[in-house]
Formats: C-alpha cells, sequence, structure tokens
C-alpha cells in the first residue's frame, strides 16, 4: 500500500515530475509543463523536484526553496537531433526517491527515462500519474520506422495502463485512447498566456520589416518543421492564395529538420527561425490568417495562441482545433484530412477581408478566460483529490511490474 505521510492539505505536497524536455526547448510539451509547475509552485503547497537529461554543458540545475531540478545523462535522436531522451537511470532514480521519498511520481514522457521512472517508482510503491502529449505512433511512419508503430502502441498503451491516473487535454483524446485499451483517463485542459498573445501585439514596424505593406496579405505558420507536421498542404494552400492574391506572402516561425528543403523549395516565403515571447506574440499578431495542416496533434497549443492573437484559424477538425473552433464564428475547422476543403477555405477567406475580421475578433474573445492558472489549478485538485483517495484506501494500489 502506499504511504502518505500527511494530510497533502496541511503539508508540502513533494512532487517529482519526469521529463524529457523543458524550456529553452521550444515545443508544446516543454511549454505546458512550464506553465502548470509555475501554477502549482503558485499554489504555495507544492515541493517540486524535476528530473530531466542536461541539454548542453552550459545546463545547470535550477535550485529554489520550492523547485530544484536533477539532470541526468541523455542523447539525441539519430533521425531526429531536436529531440533529446533521457537514458533509463533506474538505480539513480531508486536510490534518490529512497532518501528523499515525493508523495507523488508525474511521468510527462514515455522514454527510456520515463519508463525506467515507472519501474522504480512503482519497486518502492509510490503512487504514479502520466501525461499523454505526443503520438508517437503516429510519428513513426514519418521517420522511416513505420514497422514500429504496432509496437509503440502497444508500449505506450502498457506505460500508461500501469499508472494510477493518465492525464490528457481534451475529451476527444480521451475516448480515442479509451477505445484503444487506455484505462483511468482525466482531462486536464490547456490554457493560453493572455498577458502576452493578444491582438495588440500587431507591430507595423516588424511588417516593413518583413517587407510588407500596411494592406499586404501575410498568411502565417507557426510550428515546429518536421515531417509529421503536413507542412507541404500549408504550401499547398498558400500558393492557391497567392493565385487570387498575387501580392500575398506566407511568414513561417519556427525550425526542425524540413526548414532546410521547404526553405529551398519555397525562397520566396519569409522563414524566421524560433521565436520566443514579445518577439513570437508580435509575429502572431502581426498577421492576417493562420494556417495549421498538422494532422498528428494531440492537442496544438499554437492554434490558441494564433487566436488569442486575433488570428482567424484553418485547422482540421480534432484536438484543439475541434474543442475551441467553432467554423466560421471564430475560425474555419475542416474534415480531418480533407486536403481539398483546407485549400478552398484558405482562398475563401485569403479573398474575404471582413470575414477575416469578424471571425479573428470573435477568435480573441473566445480565448478569454483560458489562464494557465487555471489549468493548474484543475490539476493541482486532481492531485490532490488522488492523494486522499489514496490515504483513505479508496484507490486500490496497482501491483508493481
Amino acid at each position: 500500500m502506499y504511504s502518505l505521510p500527511c494530510s497533502p492539505i496541511t503539508c508540502l505536497t513533494r512532487l517529482a515530475v519526469v521529463t524529457e524536455t523543458w524550456p529553452p526547448e521550444i515545443n508544446g510539451v516543454a511549454h505546458t509543463l512550464q506553465h502548470l509547475i509555475q501554477g502549482l509552485l503558485v499554489k504555495g503547497n507544492y515541493q517540486i523536484t524535476l528530473i530531466r537529461p542536461q541539454q548542453n554543458r552550459q545546463d545547470q540545475a535550477l535550485q529554489t526553496a520550492r523547485f530544484q531540478e536533477i539532470l541526468v545523462h541523455g542523447f539525441r535522436l539519430p533521425f531526429y537531433q531536436q529531440v533529446r531522451l533521457g537514458y533509463p537511470h533506474y538505480l539513480r532514480l531508486k536510490h534518490l526517491w529512497q532518501t528523499q521519498r515525493p508523495d507523488l511520481v508525474q511521468i510527462v514522457t514515455e522514454g527510456p527515462l520515463g519508463y525506467a521512472a515507472l519501474r522504480a517508482a512503482r519497486k518502492l510503491n509510490l503512487p504514479v500519474v502520466s501525461d499523454f502529449h505526443t503520438r508517437f505512433e503516429q510519428y513513426s511512419g514519418h521517420y522511416s520506422i513505420a514497422k514500429l508503430a504496432a509496437w509503440v502502441e502497444r508500449y505506450l498503451r502498457h506505460l500508461h495502463n500501469q499508472t494510477l491516473l493518465t492525464l490528457v487535454p481534451t475529451q476527444e483524446l480521451a475516448r480515442q485512447l479509451q477505445s484503444k485499451g487506455y484505462e483511468r483517463l482525466t482531462v486536464i485542459e490547456r490554457g493560453i498566456d493572455q498577458n502576452l498573445f493578444k491582438p495588440t501585439r500587431r507591430n507595423p514596424a516588424l511588417r516593413s520589416q518583413l517587407g510588407l505593406q500596411p494592406n499586404q496579405l501575410l498568411v502565417c505558420l507557426v510550428s515546429r518543421l518536421a515531417p509529421e507536421k503536413n507542412l507541404d498542404l500549408a504550401f499547398l494552400a498558400f500558393r492557391a492564395i497567392q493565385d487570387v492574391v498575387p501580392d500575398a506572402r506566407f511568414l513561417i516561425v519556427g525550425d526542425g529538420p524540413e526548414r532546410s528543403r521547404l526553405q529551398a523549395m519555397h525562397p520566396d516565403c519569409l522563414f524566421v527561425g524560433m521565436q520566443t515571447g514579445t518577439a513570437l506574440a508580435e509575429h502572431y499578431a502581426s498577421g492576417d490568417l493562420f494556417l495549421y495542416p498538422s494532422t498528428s496533434e494531440t492537442f496544438g497549443n499554437v492554434i490558441l495562441e494564433a487566436m488569442a492573437s486575433g488570428l482567424p484559424v484553418i485547422a482540421f477538425d480534432y484536438a484543439a482545433a475541434h474543442q475551441y473552433i467553432h467554423s466560421y464564428e471564430n475560425g474555419c475547422s475542416v474534415t480531418f484530412n480533407d486536403s481539398q476543403a483546407f485549400i478552398q477555405n484558405a482562398v475563401e477567406l485569403a479573398l474575404n477581408p471582413s470575414l477575416r475580421q469578424q471571425l479573428a475578433n470573435e477568435a480573441s474573445l473566445s480565448m478569454q478566460g483560458l489562464s494557465w492558472q487555471r489549468v493548474a489549478d484543475a490539476l493541482h485538485q486532481t492531485f490532490q483529490t488522488l492523494l486522499q483517495e489514496l490515504k483513505h484506501e479508496t484507490i486500490a494500489p496497482l501491483k508493481c511490474a
């Protein structure tokens, strides 16, 4: 049975978080996790230990009164150098948690480090929850390892089903995973930094630097430039827009293994690389139309950021788009994988400035109230409810694997 030293309401909850990505790495998982940890620390009753791979030789562990980092060795994927995984430090984690026993272990990523953390926690009878952030089984088809897709899906289900809860961002995803045999799924939604992403970040000086006239149409995409993001469709849609709006320009924010190929194919487009903070917010708000063609998202934080920035978004009807876009009210959601409809909607909005403005206004309004602190509060309540149920033995401990 699990050992809980005191009520989580009357003392600090000692939370161990295991992740293979963390800022300054730029991706949805790192972005989400940072906001949620900050939100839990604001609650005032958490002592958080973050275990993650060291990102480079200059990377130093942060230590504060209620937050500490423990850095472990990791490695980069040979076919995707931007992704770093942690080695399976089972013995180190087991020793750490024997001497500094957490009340709860949260496994954010499912790589070797995450699985080692699961084994160590289960060996010590520590309660474990997990996060489902990335559709790795879908990614495998884009990296010449398609034969591994079925194995990856079995592995992910095996890992998550050994935890007390698996946290997912939408009810839609929960239903999909449940149909595949995933158990004990809990929805924790996503938020938006409304002080950062807002229409007033529109920057005429930035548009001028990009070579645009005040009323020139700027189509935008913010994404990791990777095969699984279906990026060629965005360029097809933009070329269709150019056929009817010849002076339209395409702004691509992000980096990744596909950048060199795409930039060589589309030298007239504006590739500006990774952007963060205010610069990222200004690039969003300075655009006029946002295309997001990905079909492999678990959620898609950039959709919320674009909407909050006052952009009409065109995306396929699933994940964040399914939850937050009401077609032709605050954006356009297109039948999943219907490439022709995606292009047609892009052209229609490019030709209709008044409709774009109407959708842009409604998009920013619909994002109000989606604060990260609200999401962190929901996560806090989920954790505390789980710990209380364990304390009163209303949840049966899972047997060690």
